[in-house]
């Protein structure tokens, strides 16, 4: 299930990236798993990582070669249904295997291949799908591959999520498309999801890195399905400069982009959240009135990831005494005095108290629509930071206890 029909935009082509992918059967049967992004050109990239300590192998490997890496030829080897983590020191000779397998075909050096995957955690990677279908996959490469790149990477996703925009300059146009995934075992610590963004504009690699840690920062940071962080999350950046315009840090153009790398990346994070596992609704979350961004970050994860309030989300229930109560054990210090909690125009909490003109009956209908916005005034500042969370539902009980079988 999930929420809303998908809000997603058609992919345009970036200047120096083509992709391709294919049913190698790694685990699913009859679908897309086994996909390859290849961008030619003095490309610099940038990318996040999970923070859990179980990080998968693939994710170690990519750390250890971005250390200190050139600009030039970039190629990321993904795949779907087998996470190869806690797989030990066959899941890193896998990892190893395959990137080389597809350096072979590509032509590139194994260390300029990036290795991806996503699906259960503790089973060998089989080397033996990549060995056949690598040499067909990389002949197959085009710059209109982006939605079969984005299917191939799906696990309990129910639909692909892509966004695109063009910018137009006086030097030029600047295009950013971006793929992502990402259902359950959600709340990325980054910097199963992953994310895959190109743009053929030039950067230099540190102010790359600073656009997409600030866009990710702002989405798939701000995001909470389960409260869980995958062993295999990445979000990916590269920038081709195969469209000719140059983005100096602190001009117009770097201002641009910036806001067109947030927007992409909060359209990715918001359609996860809306393709949540068992997802009946999403919620936007507005923590304001905070002294700093940490602070509304407090609250907003509290509640967020709390389960008692998320089940009461799903249940369309105004039992606002567990987001008080969620608000409260945040570690925030704030005077509950001056807290105000709005359900879209329904006031619920003034005061640190219930609302005098508060209506259940109000309250209910909101929640029962399958989005809406929860908005959280702590009343001691001028911060404000912006959530999305899902609710917690049967089907998604249902959905994580059949997942291996």
């Amino acid at each position: 299930m999930a929420v809303g029909a998908a809000i997603s935009d058609p992919p345009l082509p970036v200047a120096g990236i083509s992709l391709a992918a294919v049913a190698a059967e790694i685990r699913y049967r009859d679908r897309l798993d086994l996909g390859l992004l290849c961008a030619r050109g003095p490309c610099t990239l940038a990318a996040t990582f999970t923070q859990n300590r179980f990080a998968a192998a693939p994710v170690r490997r990519c750390r250890e070669l971005l250390i200190d890496a050139a600009p030039g030829d970039w190629a990321l080897l993904v795949n779907a249904g087998n996470a190869n983590a806690a797989t030990g020191p066959s899941g890193a000779s896998a990892a190893l295997q395959t990137c080389r397998i597809a350096a072979a075909a590509l032509g590139l050096p194994p260390e300029r291949v990036l290795p991806f995957s996503t699906g259960v955690i503790g089973e060998a990677l089989p080397v033996e799908p990549f060995a056949e279908h690598l040499g067909p996959l990389s002949a197959g490469l085009g710059e209109h591959g982006w939605e079969d790149f984005s299917r191939c990477i799906l696990t309990t996703d129910t639909r692909p999520k892509v966004a695109s925009r063009r910018l137009e300059f006086g030097a030029g146009a600047v295009t950013v498309t971006a793929v992502a995934k990402g259902a359950a075992m959600m709340q990325p610590d980054m910097a199963t999801m992953l994310a895959f963004a190109g743009t053929d504009a030039r950067i230099e690699q540190r102010l790359l890195l600073r656009l997409h840690r600030e866009a990710v920062a702002g989405s798939f940071n701000r995001i909470s399905i389960d409260g869980d962080t995958s062993t295999n999350d990445a979000a990916v950046l590269i920038a081709t400069g195969a469209g000719g315009v140059e983005i100096a840090e602190g001009s117009p153009e770097h201002s641009a982009l910036a806001g067109a790398l947030g927007e992409v990346y909060a359209q990715l994070a918001r359609e996860m959240v809306r393709d949540a596992e068992g997802a009946e609704h999403c919620v936007t979350l507005i923590v304001q009135g905070g002294r700093d961004a940490a602070q509304c970050a407090l609250v907003g994860y509290a509640v967020a990831n709390s389960p008692l309030f998320k089940t009461a989300v799903f249940a369309a229930d105004p039992n606002w005494g567990r987001l008080a109560m969620a608000i409260g054990r945040s570690g925030a210090d704030f005077d509950p005095d001056q807290v105000r909690i709005d359900f879209e125009d329904v006031p619920v909490m003034l005061g640190g108290v219930v609302a005098p003109d508060y209506s259940e009956a109000a309250a209910t209908a909101v929640m029962a629509r399958p989005e809406y916005t929860l908005r959280i005034d702590l009343g001691c500042g001028a911060a404000a930071e912006r959530f999305w969370f899902s609710d917690l539902s049967h089907d998604y009980i249902r959905i994580n206890a059949d997942y291996r079988t």
